[in-house]
């Protein structure tokens, strides 16, 4: 048997060592965010899932920088503060767009209703739980399991294996099928992928996955992979779950799916035209 550091410095146990510790903290910090939750006074509900979502979101960073220099024996460039406010900004503004543009497809077809201003009693929330899922699964998701895949199996097979594993774990949510399962993972998991080969960088995928769940259910009020929200606007869907997503949310209709993958065609060109794009190696690295 293997001494343990030197078992450590294999791809397939560094993968499970450091999913198992960043998947583990992550349900821990969920746990005791909403432990502080229940404890804050009405008032302060909404500071209390913000802190615990800031909070979770420092400890993974702080986490995966750890792990990556005691295991890969580097610095977590793509976890960098270099360029990470023009990646959070510029992902941030292309998610809430790619959503805009699935509401607008969505009511070309008769789908959603606009029906003016809702309020802001659900932002808070929504803007807690986009900024802990987008943090916690980038990192885990792709930081981890497709960083490491592409090492070893290049861009490609990473991309399939990564997409198929993120959209297996939305498999349980609330309302999901396996339509939504499908879609998840031709979706969220292709164009985050890519979004990282473009850019060698996980702060572009975050801030895409942040600012598409908070569009999603903080300003138009839709289920965001089964969870529920009052968003700002109030845009009631209707119509067949093929279009509207059913109760997993639009995230599972054929509107998210045209956006999302004419998205990741554009980033899939522009890693390959920039040589992002990795082949497949025959030994590992």
């Amino acid at each position: 048997m293997k001494p343990l550091p030197e078992l450590l410095q294999t791809m397939p146990a560094r993968l499970v060592a450091m999913f198992v510790v960043l998947a583990a903290l992550d349900v821990v910090c969920q746990l005791l965010g909403g432990v502080l939750v229940r404890a804050a006074p009405v008032l302060f509900k909404d500071p209390a899932r913000l802190a615990a979502a800031l909070l979770l979101s420092g400890a993974m960073i702080a986490v995966y920088r750890w792990l990556v220099r005691s295991l890969e024996r580097r610095s977590a460039d793509e976890l960098g503060s270099v360029g990470a406010a023009r990646g959070l900004a510029v992902g941030t503004a292309a998610g809430a767009l790619l959503f805009a543009l699935v509401c607008l497809l969505l009511w070309s077809q008769g789908a959603v209703a606009f029906r003016g201003y809702a309020g802001l009693a659900g932002v808070g929330r929504a803007l807690a739980v986009a900024i802990a899922s987008a943090t916690g699964e980038e990192i885990v998701f792709r930081g981890v399991v497709f960083r490491l895949l592409e090492g070893r199996l290049g861009s490609m097979l990473a991309l399939i294996l990564s997409a198929a594993a993120f959209g297996a774990t939305h498999a349980g949510n609330p309302g999901a099928t396996w339509v939504s399962t499908l879609a998840i993972a031709l979706e969220a998991g292709v164009l985050l992928g890519l979004a990282y080969v473009a850019t060698r960088s996980l702060w572009l995928p975050i801030g895409l996955h942040f600012g598409w769940n908070f569009t999603e259910g903080g300003i138009f009020g839709a289920a965001v992979s089964g969870g529920h929200y009052t968003g700002v606007v109030n845009a009631p869907l209707s119509g067949s779950p093929l279009v509207t997503g059913g109760a997993f949310g639009p995230e599972a209709s054929l509107a998210a799916l045209a956006v999302s993958l004419a998205a990741s065609g554009l980033l899939a060109w522009w890693a390959v035209r920039a040589g992002a794009w990795r082949p497949w190696r025959s030994k590992a690295a």
